[in-house]
């Protein structure tokens, strides 16, 4: 199958004490921490290829330019929508809008390369 400009994924999550940038190191307050909102547009951009991707395959992100321009309690929705913008090869492009339940809360463009699984964690792991 191929990947085509213009598919959608989709990643939500309840915000926990857990989630928040104090927890997790990235500030010292109980919102919304940016790294979780990394994640869960790195979520979404999964969910928008995963269906396209052969046996053995999966993808990872190489790229991630993002803001974060609201603030989110704990204990509010958030979620992110992925749209496809460009395939060039195994590179696929992906601009994110994340939101929560009272608006948006960051944007972000991603990249992403669809690898072999086996190929690429053993040459990761030649590292060691």
């Amino acid at each position: 199958m191929t990947i085509e400009i213009g598919r959608k994924g989709y990643a939500e999550a309840l915000v926990e004490q857990e989630d928040t940038a104090k927890v997790v190191g990235s500030g010292d307050l109980l919102v919304y921490a940016t790294p979780c909102m990394a994640a869960l547009m790195e979520g979404a951009a999964c969910d928008a290829i995963a269906p396209h991707l052969a046996q053995g395959e999966s993808s990872v992100g190489t790229l991630l330019h993002l803001s974060h321009s609201s603030a989110t309690p704990v204990g509010m929705e958030v979620r992110a929508e992925a749209l496809v913008t460009a395939v060039e090869g195994r590179k696929i492009c992906f601009e994110i809008t994340a939101y929560d339940e009272v608006g948006e809360i960051g944007k972000a463009t991603h990249e992403r390369v669809i690898v072999k699984v086996d190929r690429f964690l053993e040459k990761t792991y030649d590292k060691l």
